[in-house]
């Protein structure tokens, strides 16, 4: 049942970043990640509310229920949220620049990045079958350059790019706190809480660096479709913590099931946004989600 939670996840997670870049098309970055976190606790707040205050809230909630935590707990999901919005405002900055078809093949490959942190950080070995899931997702990462270079994007040059690498390993480390987190806590309690001191975080970024310059940026416009990330990314994250609270949940397998939600943003560049070279992109996307699919494979 977990797998099934990973994969509905990574369809709504797939939606979500279709949102995201139609949010982001000719509009400011921040105002946007802010509006659309604070929308996302706006959702979740009806809960904690009345988790808090209901003499009987546990019994009328279920699932949905919100348990109060210690300042140790508050701290540790403080952590999460640090590292969510750094990924995050990397990553909106980096899709509102660069071609959605060359972004979420890119994002797809954040399970890579969660295996070789695993090795460098936990000491853990890759076995020859990994080895070649790590050669084909590199490859395929590399040949997705060169075809940035045909469009005018150089790799090297193009700090966009770079920012959407660090999104990308700033959501592997995220993952594997995810892990953590889950081992221990309440997932309503990581995600309704996380979700607030994002709102916070993004308010003070909003106000002391954006707000100033306003009028010496891209102009903010409000979009429905700000409303849908956050409806979008509420359902993904619910589904992902749902799945990760399983005892017999593995990171690496939801993270990779997660992550080909790619297909769906790069679907909708190719169809809708009328994007380049998708015949040559289709080909080595399917080389990252197979070099991938091999590391989920041979996990053990």
């Amino acid at each position: 049942m977990w797998i099934l939670r990973a994969l509905l996840s990574a369809f709504w997670l797939g939606i979500y970043d279709v949102f995201k870049k139609k949010s982001l098309s000719d509009n400011a970055v921040i105002p946007v990640l802010s509006l659309s976190i604070l929308l996302s606790f706006g959702l979740l707040a009806p809960y904690l509310i009345v988790s808090l205050f209901h003499p009987d809230a546990q019994k009328l909630l279920g699932d949905f229920y919100v348990p109060n935590v210690s300042a140790e707990v508050h701290l540790a999901i403080f952590v999460k949220s640090v590292i969510v919005l750094g990924s995050w405002i990397c990553a909106y900055f980096g899709m509102k620049h660069v071609p959605i078809t060359i972004f979420s093949p890119i994002r797809a490959t954040q399970p890579l990045w969660t295996v070789i942190c695993a090795t460098f950080i936990f000491s853990e070995s890759l076995s020859i079958a990994q080895v070649v899931g790590v050669s084909i997702t590199l490859v395929s990462f590399f040949l997705f350059s060169q075809i940035g270079k045909s469009e005018g994007i150089s790799w090297k040059a193009n700090h966009w790019i770079w920012l959407i690498i660090l999104a990308t390993i700033c959501g592997s480390a995220s993952g594997l706190y995810d892990r953590h987190l889950m081992n221990h806590y309440p997932r309503m309690a990581v995600q309704v809480y996380s979700t607030m001191y994002q709102s916070v975080l993004m308010l003070l970024v909003m106000f002391s660096i954006w707000f100033p310059l306003r009028k010496k940026t891209t102009p903010f416009t409000w979009r429905w479709s700000i409303l849908g990330i956050s409806i979008c990314l509420m359902i993904a994250d619910y589904l992902y913590y749902e799945a990760l609270s399983n005892k017999d949940a593995m990171i690496s397998i939801v993270s990779t099931i997660r992550r080909s939600g790619a297909v769906v943003p790069f679907l909708y560049g190719a169809f809708m946004l009328h994007e380049k070279n998708i015949k040559k992109k289709s080909v080595l996307l399917f080389g990252v989600l197979l070099g991938v699919a091999i590391l989920y494979y041979f996990r053990s």
